[in-house]
């Protein structure tokens, strides 16, 4: 092997590492911006109960996880066709599931525990598209 060339282990240690950067500034944006809009809602007069609105509530979810995400991508300098990708495999999930939560077939609960079980596997996905941005 060339001098050059990057270890196998090397990258994928680096993609792993890039994964959970991601997972931690999604969490981040929940942490920060929930509060936030919770808040704003409750100064606005609007009432906002996220168990009786669940199709809010996983938007709002998708939406600060995004926003976190965004931040840190563009931080790494990663390009917008890679962020606005990684955003719209936030929003897909939710978006896709809202029909089975509107005809009865799922509860708010399960449709944002699925939203999560779908999207993460999802971003991973979008990832190895980009393996190489994303891999060292």
């Amino acid at each position: 092997m060339n001098a050059t060339a990057k270890h196998p282990a090397r990258i994928g240690r680096h993609f792993l590492r890039h994964y959970a950067e991601m997972l931690v500034a999604m969490l981040a944006g929940m942490l920060v911006l929930i509060p936030l809009l919770r808040g704003l809602a409750s100064v606005t007069g609007l009432p906002y109960e996220p168990s009786a609105h669940p199709e809010l509530a996983v938007l709002e979810m998708a939406f600060t996880m995004s926003a976190g995400m965004v931040l840190w991508m563009r931080h790494r300098r990663h390009g917008w066709p890679a962020t606005l990708e990684m955003t719209a495999a936030m929003f897909a999930p939710a978006l896709a599931l809202l029909p089975l939560l509107w005809l009865g077939a799922i509860s708010g609960d399960a449709l944002m525990l699925l939203e999560h079980v779908v999207m993460l596997p999802l971003m991973f996905v979008l990832m190895l598209r980009r393996r190489s941005e994303y891999g060292g």
